[in-house]
């Protein structure tokens, strides 16, 4: 496969190496110079331009922080896609940006599919990330195989902008969780259970999620809090979950006291701190 990755940081890198583990040739791009030359070093081609790697490829994995930096790249890039061409936006876009640049991706003669994915940079690297899939059937078959590569759960969620509106979805209730959890795990020390011995208790339950059985475990009772997944990064989540809701009409009355959660504590935990230290907020009383 002729495969051109755009986003080369924490999990776009990921991917590469992956691919390139696997005999993949994938050419790189990306704005930082630094994300660059760790994809060359490892033995990805570099791409002068977002521009130059869309002409040569005939996949093209999108990696990039949000819906607008996708729409600023598409544009840029679309006239230089070739007819056929399949990109795969990997990023936690927003759904009405994903079915805009899928019309305009069909009227162009490629196709645009979201996949969003999860499972952190670990996961990136290893090819076991869960990928929610919306899009085009016929272009999702054609790209199977790619997919197959990148991932270990492949979820077809429905047409296009189903995929980001999947995770937007999962990222609220894994955001509602840590703090949910970080709370019972506080509650339950006041009264003299410790954290360990009440978690298998909750995992043996029907209280159990992925915080609970993975994120507890491995990031925050150890005080690791190196998954490679932002504070700043699910903060951004979070406002997308609630602003999707507004522009449903959909109610989220409990969602709502979560999302204040995230926002009240950027005094206390910065955008650059990991993602799973919202845990050390959780269950204290903060000043307003």
């Amino acid at each position: 496969m002729n495969i051109g990755l755009i986003g080369c940081g924490n999990m776009g890198g990921g991917m590469a190496a992956h691919l390139l583990d696997l005999k993949q040739q994938v050419t790189c791009f990306d704005a930082d110079a630094n994300n660059l030359a760790k994809v060359a070093a490892i033995g990805a081609l570099i791409a002068g331009s977002a521009k130059a790697l869309a002409a040569q490829c005939d996949f093209i994995i999108l990696s990039l922080p949000k819906a607008a930096i996708v729409d600023a790249v598409m544009l840029e890039i679309s006239s230089s896609i070739k007819p056929g061409t399949i990109v795969l936006d990997t990023s936690t876009s927003e759904p009405e940006t994903t079915k805009a640049l899928a019309t305009k991706a069909q009227a162009c003669g490629f196709f645009f599919l979201d996949t969003p994915v999860s499972g952190g940079p670990i996961a990136a690297r290893s090819g076991a990330m869960t990928m929610l899939i919306g899009g085009d059937a016929s272009a999702i078959e054609k790209a199977r195989a790619l997919l197959d590569m990148l991932g270990a759960k492949i979820v077809l969620v429905g047409p296009s902008g189903a995929g980001h509106a999947a995770k937007i979805a999962n990222n609220m209730l894994c955001a509602a969780n840590l703090v949910l959890v970080g709370e019972v795990i506080r509650l339950g020390e006041a009264v003299g259970v410790s954290a360990t011995d009440l978690l298998e208790g909750i995992n043996a339950g029907s209280g159990r999620s992925g915080v609970s059985e993975v994120n507890f475990p491995k990031w925050v009772l150890n005080e690791a809090f190196d998954s490679g997944f932002t504070m700043g990064l699910m903060r951004k989540d979070v406002n997308l979950g609630v602003d999707l809701a507004q522009k449903s009409g959909v109610a989220l009355n409990g969602f709502q006291a979560i999302s204040k959660v995230w926002a009240d504590s950027i005094d206390e935990i910065s955008d650059a701190a990991d993602f799973n230290e919202i845990t050390k907020y959780t269950g204290q009383t903060h000043e307003q």
